[in-house]
């Protein structure tokens, strides 16, 4: 259909331009209060400014004076024939207009023929786009900061899918570094194995009955061995000789510790990929620092002779300071790659396997200094890559219980935060069955991790998370399922479910000869499904599911007001319907509702919820 925006836009500049001679790129805004249009533009007070205008012997004292002379153009224009009813000029210069009910009815009809289709465009088409995110580490816990990762990461990638781009998750994961010596060493001492000699054998007999337990017993078991090593490193100077050699073990595979280390390693994967079947997550790639270690080691030996690296106290480090950024160390006194240098040779690594236009990286705040240097050195190393790596930072989950840290073992899992919601839902809606207790419980985490701006720290509170009647994921799952169940009563068959879709598209003539007799609670409710494409394509243009979160509460309100108000199913006992359109009254409301129903599910799949049929 038609981008109705584009062609007011269109139709403006037209107007402008015969007018003033005057090429411009007028800018096209929702107003905050629907009683001034559904679009408003300030044009006229952008050419004007404080000072008059002549053109053509034609002078413009004051941008309310341009503003009507455009508006009259306009009115004399096929758009307000077809698509805009009424454009109107209001002081000191602005110029609004509202969609005709016309075009309402006719974009309410698109969505339903559209269904999971409508809110899609090309804005992207065949833009090549690689979404990293979630990023757990092999032998430590999936904690809230993966999940909020998960939920923006996820989100992000749909919300560029419906815009046409051809999107690539990948996931990087350290499974090499001094978090695993940590945890192995702790699971040598748990196992009485105080030297590595043997111990793959032996880890295997002694523990091999973690082994049938289930994934997420044997993820909770390799956390504490983390926080234990942790703490042990901290506290024992012989025992940190240990680790360090532990570490230097596990980088030059020494068979010694490999059959402890595989099985970890498999362990913690395993439990990971059950996670991201919970969340709706399947990745594309699987990026291991053990993969991409050596490609970042060359990377920083070449440009150290290049002069992009220096020698500092027997390490290599990046100079950020000369930048504006700070020092940091690629390649420490051991020779070992650091975290920085194996990012360095991630990159060419994954355009290796998907040459992107884009590359997308997801993570917490607390790494964008980290990130800012790692981007730079990489746009002196491989400068069309760094150009095209952008970085998202999400903020933090603040919760009563304090800040989080693996290392002490102070964690909050993923998990956990999900069967939280899950037991506080069950014990308030004892009525709700288990794979509808599950996926509203997904949905009131993700909602409430999306509602607010993605830079923003949040101060999570589980009651106002799965509150059914406040601006929540359950709210809006419920008025979908509400949705449902008036589209059940108005049907016994999918049949007849065909014949109302059929019906609602060839109802449009009916419409057209009783625009008048629409109530407040409709125009608002067509107004609303009519902005739908529009602010989905602003969400991904600005990186903003929250944008589209704010949309849904809206709607979602909106649609409840109309139910609560306007008889759906007996229109006939609405004020000043006659009893013979009733019929066609309660065709078209159940169509409408149907057209809610459907932009609700759309909107809700793009932040990553499943819409439950009941509630």
């Amino acid at each position: 259909m038609e981008n109705i925006k584009k062609l007011i836009i269109t139709n403006l500049q037209k107007a402008v331009k015969d007018l003033t001679g005057l090429e411009v790129s007028p800018q096209l805004e929702h107003p905050l209060d629907e009683k001034h249009g559904d679009y408003f533009s300030n044009i006229a007070m952008v050419l004007l400014k404080d000072k008059g205008l002549r053109i053509n012997d034609k002078e413009y004292k004051t941008p309310l004076e341009l503003a009507q002379a455009i508006t009259k153009k306009l009115n004399n224009s096929s758009l307000i024939i077809n698509h805009c009813s009424p454009i109107e000029a209001a002081k000191p210069g602005f110029i609004n207009l509202w969609l005709s009910k016309k075009h309402l009815i006719s974009l309410m009809i698109y969505s339903i023929r559209e269904k999971k289709n409508y809110g899609t465009s090309d804005r992207l088409e065949n833009e090549k786009i690689m979404v990293e995110f979630t990023d757990p580490n092999p032998f430590k816990e999936f904690h809230i900061g993966h999940l909020y990762s998960n939920t923006v990461g996820e989100c992000l990638a749909r919300l560029l899918v419906s815009q046409g781009a051809i999107v690539k998750r990948a996931n990087y994961q350290g499974d090499v570094g001094m978090h695993i010596a940590k945890s192995l060493y702790a699971i040598l001492q748990i196992s009485n194995l105080k030297s590595s000699r043997g111990a793959g054998s032996r880890f295997a007999r002694q523990i091999s009955n973690l082994g049938k337990r289930p994934a997420k017993e044997r993820a909770e078991f390799l956390g504490k061995c983390y926080a234990m090593g942790a703490k042990i490193y901290e506290e024992d100077e012989d025992a940190k000789k240990e680790i360090e050699e532990l570490n230097k073990k596990i980088y030059d595979r020494d068979k010694a510790i490999m059959v402890l280390y595989e099985k970890g390693r498999q362990w913690s994967l395993e439990y990971f990929e059950s996670v991201y079947k919970r969340l709706g997550t399947k990745f594309d790639f699987y990026y291991f620092e053990s993969i991409v270690e050596k490609e970042g080691l060359e990377l920083v030996k070449e440009y150290l002779k290049k002069g992009v690296f220096v020698k500092s106290q027997g390490a290599v480090i990046f100079p950020g300071e000369k930048y504006g950024l700070h020092n940091r160390v690629f390649i420490n006194s051991l020779g070992l790659p650091t975290y920085e240098a194996k990012d360095l040779g991630l990159a060419p690594t994954k355009h290796k396997d998907f040459p992107y236009d884009l590359s997308i990286v997801v993570t917490g705040q607390e790494q964008s200094g980290y990130l800012k240097v790692v981007i730079k050195a990489l746009s002196l190393v491989k400068p069309t890559l760094g150009q095209k790596t952008k970085h998202i930072a999400h903020g933090m989950i603040r919760l009563p219980t304090g800040k989080m840290s693996s290392r002490t073992g102070n964690v909050i899992t993923g998990e956990w935060f999900l069967d939280e919601a899950k037991r506080l839902l069950k014990s308030r809606y004892s009525e709700m069955n288990e794979d509808t207790l599950e996926k509203v419980a997904v949905g009131s985490v993700k909602y409430a991790l999306l509602k607010s701006s993605i830079g923003r720290d949040i101060e999570f509170d589980f009651k106002e998370s799965i509150n059914i009647q406040g601006n929540s994921g359950p709210y809006l799952q419920y008025t979908y399922a509400r949705t449902r169940s008036v589209l059940t009563k108005s049907i016994s068959d999918k049949k007849k479910e065909t014949k109302r879709v059929s019906f609602a598209r060839s109802h449009l003539s009916f419409a057209r000869s009783h625009l008048a007799k629409l109530e407040p609670e409709e125009v608002s409710l067509l107004r609303a499904l009519s902005k739908f494409p529009e602010i989905v394509e602003q969400a991904g243009g600005k990186f903003a599911p929250n944008i589209l979160c704010n949309y849904l509460f809206d709607l979602a309100q909106k649609f409840n007001l109309f139910y609560q108000k306007v008889p759906i199913l007996n229109p006939q006992v609405s004020i000043g319907i006659h009893p013979k359109g009733g019929q066609s009254t309660r065709e078209f409301r159940v169509a409408l509702t149907m057209a809610v129903g459907q932009v609700i599910k759309n909107g809700l799949y793009i932040l990553g919820i499943e819409s439950p049929e009941r509630m």
